[in-house]
């Protein structure tokens, strides 16, 4: 049907969103000051180009308690319906008979039933999941307006402010690490407790751990426990034919985790 005068052609209305997301881009660009920065604690003498931060998650020390995921919602105030996480963990099983067996209930903080006869199963492990805060992040790549953003210490955020709720970001991310806040309406993930970090404190599921899984440190501080582990060890991180550079490390990273 032929449009009438004054109705904008698809490829025309195209090009105008565009234009229009590319103006929202360029306005927060202006507003930060030319560069993407999230707010530091008033008085703040925090130098956010002085770090660069990563985690190490040694798999043979993880039980699956869930304290982690846990934290996590208390820290960052994630909604408690379980399809709603910053941080999770999976268990996966190995049976006799080569079936892979992959869960995750309510991210593992109520813990995992022995639904599946001993017998049956060759290994089990947990392995700890999250955002992998890469080095060549998808997620920013297709996000229209510049809302997802990767800080000068390598912390990939998402600025609330700007975020238009497209789910773009949710989509491109390989490591199903984001989700749409139900009660923001914006995409969220983990930060790596941003908040926590620009006041020389840890990440909370870093805190809480019992086992010592999760090493958290600075790949500026050659000192640190995280640079001497990987220096020590050969470790792994998932998906790497994607190429996306995580600095989300794993130590006895098993070939069936996906």
């Amino acid at each position: 049907m032929r449009a009438k005068r004054g109705d904008l052609s698809r490829k025309e209305f195209l090009r105008a969103a565009g234009g229009t997301l590319g103006l929202l881009a360029a306005t927060r660009e202006i507003a930060l000051g030319g560069k993407s920065s999230p707010p530091f604690p008033k008085g703040s003498s925090y130098d956010w180009t002085a770090h660069q931060y990563a985690m190490l998650i040694d798999l043979q020390r993880c039980i699956g308690c869930g304290r982690c995921a846990e934290a996590c919602k208390l820290e960052n105030n994630v909604p408690r319906e379980p399809i709603y996480f910053r941080t999770w963990v999976e268990r996966y099983r190995l049976k006799t008979c080569g079936e892979v067996l992959v869960d995750a209930p309510n991210g593992g903080i109520d813990g995992f039933r022995a639904d599946v006869p001993p017998e049956e199963i060759f290994r089990s492990f947990f392995v700890p999941k999250l955002c992998n805060h890469c080095n060549r992040p998808t997620c920013t790549q297709v996000c229209p307006v510049g809302a997802t953003f990767r800080t000068k210490e390598g912390v990939v955020l998402v600025d609330r402010r700007y975020c238009i709720g497209c789910r773009y970001c949710i989509q491109a991310c390989p490591y199903g690490a984001r989700y749409f806040h139900p009660e923001l309406r914006v995409a969220d993930k983990c930060t790596f407790c941003y908040h926590r970090l620009v006041r020389g404190l840890r990440p909370a599921c870093v805190e809480v751990c019992p086992q010592n899984v999760r090493i958290f440190g600075d790949l500026k501080k050659p000192e640190s426990p995280l640079v001497t582990l990987l220096h020590r060890h050969s470790v792994q991180v998932l998906k790497p034919v994607l190429n996306t550079e995580p600095h989300v490390y794993y130590l006895n990273l098993d070939k069936e985790v996906r």
